[in-house]
C-alpha cells in the first residue's frame, strides 16, 4: 500500500472517530449505546493509529528511514486506547474517563488542529490550497 492510500484510509478512520468521540461526550455513561459507540471509537482509533505507523514520516528527522516524531504520538495513542479499554472492563470508571478525555484532546483535537494548520501537512494543503 502506498503513502497516498494509507493517508486516505487514515482520514477515513480518524474523521468518524472524531465525530463519534464527540458524540460520546454527550451520552449518558454506562448505557448500551455508550458502550457500543465507545468500542467503535476505540477500534477506529486503533486502526487509524496502526495506519499512521505504516506511513513513513515526511517531516523532520527519521529513525530507521521511516519513523518520525509523530510516530511517538501514535505509540502513545495505542497505549491510551489499551489502557482506556481495560480501565472500563475492570470498572475503573474514573481512570477510564480521564484516559478517554486525554485521548480525545491529544489525538483528535491537538493533533487534528496541528494537521489542519501546519502547511507541510496534507490536510492543510487539501483544504486551503
Amino acid at each position: 500500500m502506498d503513502y497516498q492510500q494509507l493517508l486516505y484510509l487514515h482520514l477515513l478512520t480518524v474523521l468518524p472517530a472524531a465525530i463519534i468521540g464527540m458524540f460520546i461526550f454527550f451520552l449518558r455513561k454506562g448505557t448500551h449505546r455508550h458502550k457500543t459507540l465507545g468500542k467503535i471509537y476505540l477500534l477506529l482509533m486503533f486502526l487509524t493509529t496502526i495506519l499512521t505507523l505504516l506511513m513513513p514520516a515526511r517531516i523532520g528527522p527519521l529513525l530507521f528511514s521511516h519513523f518520525g516524531f509523530l510516530h511517538l504520538l501514535s505509540l502513545l495513542v495505542l497505549i491510551f486506547v489499551w489502557r482506556g479499554y481495560f480501565a472500563a472492563r475492570n470498572g475503573a470508571w474514573r481512570q477510564h474517563k480521564h484516559i478517554m478525555i486525554s485521548l480525545y484532546i491529544g489525538a483528535i483535537l491537538i493533533a487534528g488542529t496541528a494537521a489542519l494548520f501546519s502547511s507541510e501537512r496534507f490536510l492543510h494543503s487539501f483544504l486551503f490550497a
